[in-house]
């Protein structure tokens, strides 16, 4: 049995739900095995998890569940997966995720493997593949034959809808502990895509000189419906906010498209965004290490050529439509 661990947000699944959803059917399919999907706190619709391959739903309906907990989270996912017999369970490696695959590892007495891309099975044995040295490597670990936890990067594959049918929902009552953490207050932004889940992303640096002049991104972002992000010194700086802050210190993404717009290129920052799949560079320095890493680079002044670019991302919008 491979047991999901599908994350949701007031109600409504994430979309890393969705690609947890296909990386486990994939899996089952590969490996002639069973996948199931695990759903904690109010949800209005579990069951669409069907149309992505996952035949069977447990939805542990406690409002207790709505927030967060690692330790409530720990116990529930223990408790099911001992009960359903799973020896694999595959969560999303995100904030949440991260806080959980130690502590499901050690509580199952089960194998860990972090932050993996894809996987094979080579002469009937199942392989889990992630990157290594920053994204310059790729290492293969093997599953084994115990129990085993994995936990997947975002945007690491194309989601894609298996079936037509909905899933079936399961109620689940099952006692768990808490933390002891009180949550006091929560602030979230609203309003666009996560950074983890962004499959464009228009990002920016000290190129643009002071943050009023951040209007030019934003502008460029909302044509190409992008999510902004930003370099640590721009976000240290309090130009930007934290949550846009993108690099080895910051947020690692995968988008199919980042725009870097006056971002030198460190080495701390191409840790974070090197696995994205199109990478175009704006900068007026040719020395600019971000060019070695960039499919598209243009070197020039950023404010002639961003506007001049969302102008043209206009036009052909208006022309296509």
């Amino acid at each position: 049995m491979i047991l999901i661990i599908a994350e949701s947000k007031e109600g409504k699944f994430k979309k890393n739900a969705f690609e947890i959803a296909t990386f486990g059917s994939r899996i089952a399919q590969e490996t002639g095995s069973e996948c199931a999907a695990v759903v904690l706190g109010s949800h209005e619709n579990p069951s669409v998890l069907g149309k992505y391959g996952v035949p069977k739903v447990y939805h542990v309906n406690n409002d207790k569940l709505d927030n967060f907990d690692d330790v409530a989270y720990r116990d529930v996912i223990t408790k099911l997966a001992d009960e359903l017999n799973a020896k694999l369970v595959v969560l999303p490696h995100t904030a949440e995720g991260k806080g959980l695959t130690g502590k499901l590892s050690v509580a199952m007495d089960a194998g860990c493997i972090s932050a993996v891309n894809g996987f094979k099975v080579v002469a009937g044995e199942l392989n889990f593949v992630k990157p290594v040295f920053s994204g310059k490597a790729f290492a293969t670990f093997k599953a084994g034959e115990g129990k085993l936890v994995v936990s997947l990067i975002p945007n690491s594959l194309q989601i894609g809808e298996a079936s037509g049918y909905e899933a079936e929902v399961i109620s689940k009552e099952i006692d768990f502990r808490s933390s002891g953490i009180e949550l006091v207050e929560k602030n979230v932004v609203t309003g666009e895509v996560p950074l983890p889940e962004a499959e464009l992303v228009v990002s920016a640096g000290r190129g643009m000189k002071e943050p009023s002049n951040w209007g030019i991104i934003e502008e460029l972002a909302d044509k190409l419906g992008a999510t902004t992000a930003c370099s640590r010194p721009v976000s240290d700086s309090g130009w930007r906010p934290h949550h846009e802050h993108v690099g080895q210190t910051g947020i690692a993404i995968r988008p199919n498209l980042y725009i870097a717009i006056g971002i030198s290129g460190a080495i701390q920052h191409l840790a974070g965004v090197n696995n994205s799949k199109v990478i175009v560079v704006i900068n007026k320095d040719p020395e600019a290490p971000f060019f070695k890493a960039a499919d598209y680079g243009v070197c020039a002044d950023l404010f002639d050529v961003v506007p001049r670019l969302t102008e043209a991302i206009e036009k052909f919008k208006a022309e296509n439509n």
